[in-house]
């Protein structure tokens, strides 16, 4: 039975769900070292933000297939230490949502009203009304940097609040922007514009420490910035000095670059100039249950092996693509794995044609899978979704996507062309209805045959008495044929045919095939 190990506090409703299926080891608060001891004996790890799964952690793990965060972002996972070594990182995408909009909408009305210092006042025993004299959000301007789904939300509730909303988001288009009521502009304007601004973007190379000393002159000295995104995005030191001098008015943090927020760090000497909390954008009771039910699905399907729906390594494998591209997954496979026993050495090359309606979605997916076929023979289990375009890469295979959005045959087919050491070959193939392979071409070839477990292709003479002859000595070797066809392209000419048999060609067998006359060549694949 596999074995799970739940290294953070996860809802008991995730880990009755991989329950089903595995055993599961709660270990919360292990010290790195320990970690990597353990975690070789692990099929799957379930975090949140307090395990960091480090690359000495990954390498250590020998058998682990998916490592799950509950919850939105993965920078406390080395995900392209886990990429190489073929292990999926799945997290929650929405599981989240309207808790960390939500929070980001009370720090905005805590630092605008002083809420959290007025308590303590009040608790404290006082009454000090003029000391927390505030400002309202009403009719001013509210920069939202990111309108994904968090930052969205926070723009239609601000927005309802009546708040003008100015958003920068290079990868939104304008129509979208429109949409949620937002005017799209860039980050300079809105840097400038906004009497608050919140951050709901991810932590990477490029945006972090991108709100900056530089960012905070631009900025009104009546502005106020919210942080409930991931830390590591602000310059808690710039922001500190920012506050200090009057740049800005206000700051609401709740994610910071160093967690737990060490003591001696400048924000924790700001008083009333800014709000705090310990990373509670997810900390909902309906925030928890919803990210640890999506987690611990995922990872019960892929110890199933079934695809996990929101894998952050996996180019274009968004639950809405995968659920429409799942068939043509298994095709892209198929022909990869076809193609290269075709191929039989080393490949240099390969094409992937995306014919009709194939050709208008995602195709990154169906690139990744046809790798993943293409590398199968080689690497056997090795391979897998994650790791695929880094192995093709690092053998030195140059992938090639060509489109072709006119209707063929089929209203969607994929055509994949090999080039290698021995030889260059190509395979195309369709769906037949919904889910139902056919393989439609070889070399040029026009068949329409089902994929099977074994098959014989062989390229000869299209002359009277071939199949007999190739029906004959297969049946003197004891192998059975279950389906026959012929492709060719003029009469008497060239032509391919595929057997599909019940068993494995016994040892030597091909060898005596290709010796028959107008017998060209011959190939054994097994899919």
């Amino acid at each position: 039975m596999p074995k799970v190990l739940v290294s953070d506090s996860i809802d008991k409703t995730g880990i009755d769900i991989i329950s089903q299926v595995a055993q599961v080891d709660v270990k919360t608060g292990l010290p790195a070292e320990e970690l990597v001891k353990i975690i070789p004996e692990y099929d799957a790890l379930m975090i949140r933000s307090g395990t960091k799964v480090t690359k000495e952690i990954i390498e250590a793990a020998t058998q682990l297939k998916i490592i799950g965060r509950a919850g939105v972002g993965v920078d406390n996972v080395d995900v392209t230490a886990a990429t190489r070594k073929g292990i999926v990182v799945v997290n929650s995408p929405e599981g989240n949502t309207i808790a960390a909009a939500e929070h980001a909408l009370a720090m905005m009305l805590s630092m605008s009203r002083h809420v959290a210092e007025a308590n303590q006042s009040v608790v404290s025993g006082k009454w000090d009304r003029k000391k927390f004299i505030g400002v309202e959000v009403y009719k001013k301007t509210l920069g939202v940097v990111g309108l994904g789904k968090i930052g969205s939300h926070v723009a239609k509730v601000a927005k309802a609040m009546g708040m003008k909303i100015l958003a920068y988001d290079p990868f939104i288009s304008k129509e979208r922007a429109d949409q949620l009521g937002c005017n799209l502009v860039d980050m300079d304007l809105l840097v400038q514009e906004s009497d608050y601004i919140t951050l709901h973007i991810p932590k990477t190379d490029e945006t972090y420490h991108s709100i900056n000393a530089e960012t905070f002159t631009k900025m009104k000295p009546t502005a106020r910035i919210i942080n409930c995104a991931r830390g590591g995005i602000i310059d808690e030191v710039a922001l500190a000095e920012a506050l200090k001098e009057g740049k800005i008015a206000g700051a609401a943090i709740d994610v910071y670059e160093n967690e737990p927020l060490e003591a001696e760090s400048p924000l924790r000497e700001l008083g009333q100039k800014i709000v705090m909390t310990p990373h509670l954008g997810a900390s909902t009771a309906e925030a928890q249950v919803n990210v640890a039910i999506d987690v611990a699905e995922q990872i019960r399907d892929v110890l199933l092996g079934l695809p996990a729906r929101s894998a952050v390594n996996i180019p274009g494998m968004y639950p809405d693509t995968l659920e429409k591209l799942k068939p043509y997954l298994l095709l892209a496979e198929t022909l990869g794995n076809l193609v290269s026993q075709l191929a039989g050495g080393r490949i240099d090359f390969l094409n992937v044609r995306l014919q009709g309606d194939l050709a208008t979605g995602d195709s990154k997916p169906v690139v990744v899978a046809a790798l993943k076929g293409l590398l199968s023979q080689a690497l056997r289990e090795r391979v897998n979704y994650v790791n695929a375009s880094i192995e093709a890469k690092e053998r030195g295979i140059r992938v090639v996507e060509t489109k072709d959005a006119s209707v063929r045959d089929y209203t969607g087919s994929l055509e994949l062309e090999a080039k290698g050491s021995l030889g260059d070959h190509i395979v195309r193939g369709a769906l037949l209805g919904e889910d139902e392979i056919r393989i439609t071409n070889i070399d040029g070839f026009p068949i329409n045959v089902p994929p099977s477990p074994y098959m014989l292709l062989t390229l000869h003479r299209d002359l009277p008495g071939i199949i007999g002859k190739i029906g004959s000595l297969l049946g003197s070797f004891n192998v059975n044929i279950a389906s026959m066809q012929v492709g060719r392209k003029i009469v008497r000419g060239d032509a391919v045919m595929v057997l599909s048999i019940d068993d494995p060609l016994p040892e030597g067998i091909l060898t005596e095939i290709i010796k028959e006359p107008g017998i060209r060549d011959a190939y054994t694949v097994a899919l």
